[in-house]
């Protein structure tokens, strides 16, 4: 009789081990969600590439984007936060790299996002520059080298 109620038992924690396991691989990841580009830069910019500001291994709390007009021939960057709230410190700049120019920077306390700025095309045997942070959390890349 112990033995029939063990396997019944073993049996039913297995159960709920893989529909546990399963509802937790199908579930979102709604910590790792980030806000989605806001259009801040104007009408004729398309987001090229994006870097996320994590606040964790798993939390996205904002990400730069930034986006080009080829009509304007300038380079927009944007730090949009992935949840908006109270007010916080955020900031987005583009440069180029490895030789800085004039960094193009917004930086405040900030509900929503920071942005957008804006850079001309960098010149031969320079790259574009971008960097983001909301409260104490950075990140930063580069490429765009034309």
């Amino acid at each position: 009789m112990k033995s029939i109620r063990r396997k019944a038992a073993t049996a039913g924690a297995l159960a709920v081990l893989v529909i546990g396991g399963t509802l937790a691989a199908t579930a979102p990841a709604s910590a790792a969600t980030t806000g989605a580009y806001n259009g801040a830069c104007g009408t004729g910019y398309e987001v090229f590439t994006s870097t996320p500001i994590k606040s964790s291994q798993t939390t996205v709390a904002a990400t730069t984007y930034v986006a080009y007009s080829s009509a304007d021939k300038q380079w927009c960057a944007v730090t949009v936060r992935s949840k908006p709230g109270a007010r916080v410190f955020m900031e987005v700049t583009l440069d180029t790299w490895p030789t800085s120019s004039t960094p193009a920077t917004d930086a405040g306390s900030y509900t929503t996002f920071a942005g957008p700025v804006y850079k001309d095309l960098p010149k031969p045997g320079l790259c574009m520059t971008w960097s983001g942070s909301i409260d104490i959390y950075y990140n930063s890349d580069k490429g765009l080298c034309p």
